[in-house]
C-alpha cells in the first residue's frame, strides 16, 4: 500500500495487545477521500480496536497512522477530534440528563466572553437536525428520547464537528427500517461532500445499501479489500469466517408439545402493552415481530417482572404464576436475554465465571452456607467450552471481550440456570455472521429439549429463519400471528403497520 493522494487515512502494521490477546496483528488499512468504506469481520476480529485507536480512546503498541498525508500519533480523544476525526459508538456517548443541543455541542458549548450562547446553540442544533432531514426537539431532555432518535443524535454530533472522517460503529442497531434510511440519506449526503467513512456492520445487505469498498478483519489480522460490486454475500460471509457457512439458519426437527407457558390479558399503565394474550408450547421457537416501539420488549419485560404490570396473569404448566420481580420470574424458570447486555444482562467489571453463576448460587453453594470456587470455575469453563466463548481464561473481565462474546456469557448464565422458558430479545444483535450461527444452534438444543424459547428480534429474515410460529405486534397490541408454512416478509410486514 503505497501513499496516494486519493486517501484521506493510511494505517500501516498497526499492533495491540492486551493482557493474554493479540488483538491487532500488523493490520493495514486505507481509506479514500470521499468514500464508503465498509469494516468488516468476525466479533474479536479487531474491529473495534483499530477504530479506539483512531480515536484516542487506545494507543497503538506499533505501527504508522497517516492522516490526510501527514504522518500522526494520536494522543487523545480530543486530539482526534482535533485532527477531524469523529466516532460514533455501538454504545452511545452521550449524558442523559441534558438536552439534545447540550449533547450535540458537547465540551464545545459555543461561547461569548466566557458565557455560553444558549440561543446560538439551539439554533446551530436545530440547523443541522433540519439539514440531515430529521424530526427531533432539540431542547427536549435527552433521556425523554427514544434509543433510535439518541442514536441519530450521536449521529448528528459527529457530523456537527466537520469531520473529514466519520467512523460509525453498528450505526443501525437500535434503528427501525424507516430510521435506516434517514441515517443512509445522511451518509449519501456526506460523501456528496468529500467526507470519508468507516462503516461497521454485520448487517450484510446494508454494504451493499451504502458502500464503496470493504476490508476484512479476521483474527486481529488484515484479509484482504474488495469493491462491493466485484463480491458476493457468499464470498463476503467466506473471508469473514474462513469457511462456507452452507446453512445460516441451521435445520432443526423438533416435536411440538403442549402448552407450557400463556399470558392472559397482559397490559402496563403507559400503554405501551395493552390487553396481550399468548401461548407458548414446549419444543417450540416463538417470534415476536413487529416496528421498533410496537411493544415487544415492553411485554418481555413485564413477564420478567423486570417492569410493573397493571393486569395480567401468567401461567406455567396452566397454573396461575405470581411474578412481581425478575427474582420471581428467575424461581419460575424464567431466563431471559435482555436486548441491551451491557448494561442489564452483565456485571461488566466482574469476570466470565461471576457472570456466568450469578443466577444460578444455590449450584454453587455447598451445603446452603459455603461458596464453592471450585464448582464456579468448572461452570464457567464447561460454558466457555459448549459456547466456544473467546476468552483466555474465566478470570478475564467481561468488559474486554467482544460484543458476540458477552452475549455468549449471558447465554451461559440462563443455560446454567436451567430456566424452562427463556426469552431472548434481539439475540443476535452487534454479532456477527459465525456467532449468529452459533446461537441459532443453540436455540435448536434448547427446543430439542423441551424448552420453550422466545425470541424478539427487529431482523425479518431471522424471525422467519429461526421461528415456528411469529406474533406481530403494533402499537402495543397483537396484530397477527403467522405459521411457519406461512411465513411472508409481506404478511410479516403488513401486519407491522397494524393491517
Amino acid at each position: 500500500m503505497g501513499i496516494t493522494a486519493e486517501n484521506i487515512l493510511e494505517l500501516k502494521k498497526i499492533n495491540k495487545s492486551f493482557p493474554g490477546v493479540k488483538a491487532l496483528s500488523d493490520v493495514d488499512l486505507e481509506l479514500r477521500k470521499g468514500e464508503v468504506l465498509a469494516l468488516v469481520g468476525e466479533n474479536g476480529a479487531g474491529k473495534s480496536t483499530l477504530m479506539k485507536i483512531l480515536s484516542g480512546a487506545y494507543k497503538k503498541d506499533s505501527g504508522s497512522i497517516i492522516f490526510d498525508g501527514q504522518e500522526v500519533d494520536i494522543q487523545s480523544p480530543i486530539h482526534s477530534e482535533e485532527l477531524g476525526i469523529a466516532i460514533i459508538y455501538q454504545e452511545l456517548n452521550l449524558i442523559q440528563r441534558v438536552s439534545v443541543a447540550e449533547n450535540i455541542y458537547l465540551g464545545r458549548y459555543p461561547k461569548k466572553n466566557g458565557i455560553v450562547q444558549w440561543q446560538k446553540m439551539y439554533s446551530d442544533s436545530e440547523k443541522l437536525i433540519r439539514e440531515l432531514g430529521l424530526d427531533i426537539n432539540v431542547k427536549s431532555m435527552l433521556r425523554e428520547l427514544s434509543l433510535a432518535q439518541q442514536q441519530l443524535v450521536e449521529i448528528v454530533k459527529a457530523v456537527s464537528t466537520n469531520a473529514k472522517v466519520v467512523i460509525m460503529d453498528e450505526p443501525t442497531s437500535s434503528l427501525s427500517q424507516s430510521e435506516t434510511e434517514i441515517l443512509f440519506g445522511i451518509i449519501k449526503k456526506l460523501r456528496s461532500k468529500g467526507t470519508s467513512i468507516i462503516f461497521i456492520t454485520h448487517r450484510l445487505d446494508e454494504i451493499y445499501e451504502v458502500c464503496d469498498r470493504m476490508s476484512i478483519l479476521r483474527d486481529g489480522c488484515y484479509i484482504g479489500s474488495r469493491e462491493v460490486k466485484d463480491i458476493s454475500k457468499n464470498e463476503m460471509i467466506e473471508m469473514m469466517i474462513g469457511r462456507k457457512l452452507t446453512n445460516q439458519y441451521p435445520v432443526r426437527d423438533t416435536q411440538i408439545g403442549e402448552v407450557v407457558f400463556e399470558v392472559r390479558h397482559l397490559a402496563d399503565g403507559d400503554n405501551k402493552v395493552k390487553d396481550v394474550s399468548f401461548q407458548a408450547h414446549a419444543g417450540e421457537v416463538l417470534g415476536f415481530a413487529g416496528l421498533v416501539g410496537a411493544g415487544r420488549t415492553e411485554t418481555m419485560r413485564l413477564i420478567f417482572g423486570a417492569d410493573k404490570k397493571t393486569s395480567g396473569e401468567i401461567l406455567i404448566h396452566g397454573k396461575q404464576t405470581v411474578i412481581n420481580n425478575p427474582r420471581d420470574a428467575i424461581k419460575n424458570g424464567i431466563g431471559f436475554v435482555t436486548e441491551n447486555r451491557k448494561e442489564e444482562g452483565l456485571f461488566l467489571r466482574s469476570s466470565v465465571k461471576v457472570n456466568t453463576v450469578m443466577v444460578s448460587l444455590k449450584k454453587i453453594l455447598k451445603k446452603g452456607l459455603y461458596f464453592d470456587f471450585k464448582k464456579e470455575k468448572e461452570y464457567a469453563e464447561e460454558y466457555v467450552k459448549l459456547l466456544q466463548v473467546a476468552t483466555p481464561s474465566v478470570n478475564q473481565r467481561v468488559m474486554f471481550l467482544s460484543g458476540g462474546n458477552q452475549q455468549k456469557v449471558v447465554l451461559a448464565k440462563w443455560l446454567l440456570s436451567d430456566s424452562d422458558i427463556i426469552i431472548f430479545d434481539e439475540p443476535t444483535r452487534g454479532i456477527d455472521v459465525g456467532a449468529k450461527c452459533e446461537i441459532y444452534e443453540i436455540i435448536n438444543q434448547l427446543v430439542a429439549n423441551g424448552k420453550v424459547v422466545i425470541v424478539v428480534s427487529s431482523d425479518m429474515e431471522e424471525v422467519m429463519g429461526v421461528c415456528d410460529r411469529i406474533i406481530v405486534m403494533h402499537e402495543g397490541v397483537i396484530s397477527g400471528e403467522v405459521s411457519k408454512e406461512n411465513i411472508s416478509q409481506s404478511i410479516i410486514g403488513r401486519l407491522s403497520v397494524g393491517g
